[in-house]
């Protein structure tokens, strides 16, 4: 199978445009799109970090699009070492990479979406967010006791507050795509078992132990309420200018290989390519060349 036809076919089976009918129980964390292991995903991997590269290029000297990828995903699930892994051949001139930890007290006095659109990538580049503004509908729907450090009027915190939420974010989204930002919405799905494993490879392995936290175990008690909140999150903000790609994430070098394939395709979408010169420019640059020939 050719090179584009594979990464097309992986960035689509995994793309939801439409949440309606979406259901993160029917995703099969352990998928690997009959791939048997690291080993046969290498080729397309490589083949598609190089295009990113490339595609990056056109992207900056184009100086019209900006590329947004965002990721979201359980704790363990492997946000970290995707982004450096796919990350790794682009140039850093072309690229902003933002981690959003717990909001500082300036950002809980804003609105949920202030801290983010602060952090919005400038034309020509491409921004990576580990995290977003959907923490705002994941941990703090979680845990609803985090809206009181927002000093939101109590007369706003109601039912529909979620809701609400919902519908701030697709507009928000709406805009981003009708002002040049092209959104690749990463969910990095894991089961139960995976976290577990690679919680443990955390504690035993002595390299790892800055990794985890106490708290990271804690949050494991609630898997059923974010697993929902996952769900709801896709459902309710998935559209055809902003998709979710929900990536089965069991196996971190498939998860790989789908990333790449979405912002590769994503990009390709774009039509980004070098600028054309005008004719003038054009005659200047021959002149300069025939001057640069003659020096000795």
């Amino acid at each position: 199978m050719a090179k584009q036809t594979s990464l097309r076919a992986l960035a689509k089976r995994y793309r939801v445009e439409n949440g309606a009918r979406f259901r993160l129980r029917r995703v099969d964390p352990e998928d690997t799109a009959h791939l048997e292991s690291a080993d046969d995903a290498a080729p397309g991997l490589a083949e598609g970090l190089d295009e990113l590269h490339g595609l990056q290029q056109k992207l900056y000297a184009q100086d019209r699009w900006a590329l947004l990828t965002m990721f979201q995903g359980i704790d363990a699930s492997g946000k970290d070492g995707t982004i450096s892994h796919v990350m790794s051949g682009v140039n850093p001139q072309g690229c902003q990479v933002w981690s959003f930890k717990a909001p500082s007290q300036e950002e809980l006095d804003h609105d949920f979406l202030w801290r983010s659109a602060r952090s919005l990538p400038e034309r020509g580049r491409i921004g990576i967010w580990n995290r977003s503004y959907y923490e705002e509908v994941l941990v703090v729907r979680v845990h609803p006791e985090l809206l009181a450090a927002e000093h939101l009027p109590k007369a706003l915190v109601t039912k529909r507050i979620w809701r609400e939420r919902f519908e701030d974010i697709v507009a928000f989204e709406r805009y981003l795509t009708r002002n040049g930002v092209a959104l690749v919405k990463i969910l990095l799905h894991i089961s139960r078992k995976e976290q577990r494993r690679r919680f443990l490879a955390r504690i035993e392995e002595r390299e790892k132990h800055w990794k985890f936290a106490p708290g990271d175990f804690a949050e494991r008690a609630r898997w059923n309420e974010y697993q929902d909140a996952f769900d709801e999150m896709v459902r309710s903000t998935a559209t055809e200018r902003a998709p979710w790609y929900v990536v089965p994430a069991d196996h971190k070098w498939f998860a790989r290989l789908v990333v790449a394939a979405a912002m590769v395709e994503t990009l390709r979408g774009l039509a980004v390519d070098y600028p054309v010169v005008d004719p003038a420019r054009l005659r200047e640059l021959m002149k300069i060349k025939a001057a640069l020939a003659r020096e000795r």
